[in-house]
């Protein structure tokens, strides 16, 4: 089985990015991460990918949003990220 493609859109100092990324590292998960601090075409796509986004990060899994860190501790917690990420 294939794993979803993981996306993340991430701000430079951004302890939430930083805790998504641990959880998904931790998880041995491979992802692309698109940097949105100075805005410009990628935040643009993330706000048209995730209407309403306004923060980061915002975590897409099979192009699904699953929202941001805690939203991603949270799927973790109730054991559904894992069946989420392809395990």
């Amino acid at each position: 089985m294939t794993a979803p493609k993981v996306e993340i859109y991430t701000k430079w100092g951004c302890p939430y990015c930083t805790r998504a990324k641990a959880l998904l590292d931790s998880k041995g998960v491979s992802y692309d991460e698109y940097d949105v601090t100075m805005g410009g075409p990628k935040k643009a796509e993330m706000q048209t990918r995730v209407p309403g986004a306004s923060t980061v990060p915002q975590v897409l899994i099979a192009g699904t949003a699953v929202g941001g860190s805690d939203d991603l501790a949270a799927l973790d917690r109730a054991g559904k990220l894992d069946a989420l990420l392809g395990g």
